[in-house]
């Protein structure tokens, strides 16, 4: 039996992981700190919040235009390989972000690669409709 947006489900678990993962390092740094509202101007928690932060601002749109795609029967093989690049790029992302508060290989080519997929997705789904 299939499921409908089953494809949609797998990566939106997976990403929904990624985020409690995300979420928890924010929630140890504050305890650690003691700093329950805000960063307290402490650096590590600075960048915990941002990392958990760009990670909710791109995943629920990523999610809808991958569900939307799924509903308009996009193939299983284009699906996975977006939410497969979009994981690896989250993923990169948090990492470069993680590694370092400025530039870095992770972070460049993690947001390069989430506003691809996002184009991309975006295309895909007007093509759909035209």
């Amino acid at each position: 039996m299939i499921l409908p947006l089953q494809i949609t489900a797998l990566y939106a678990s997976l990403l929904a992981v990624m985020c409690v993962m995300l979420m928890v390092v924010v929630i140890r740094l504050r305890r650690g700190l003691k700093i329950g509202l805000g960063d307290g101007g402490n650096r590590d928690l600075q960048q915990a919040i941002r990392v958990h932060g760009n990670a909710i601002e791109c995943v629920p749109i990523f999610l809808l235009l991958l569900a939307i795609l799924e509903i308009n029967h996009g193939s299983a093989m284009l699906l996975h390989g977006f939410g497969a690049a979009f994981l690896f790029a989250r993923v990169l992302h948090a990492w470069g972000l993680y590694v370092s508060s400025g530039a870095s290989v992770g972070r460049i080519a993690g947001t390069t690669i989430t506003m691809a997929l996002l184009v991309a997705l975006a295309i895909a789904n007007l093509s759909k409709i035209f």
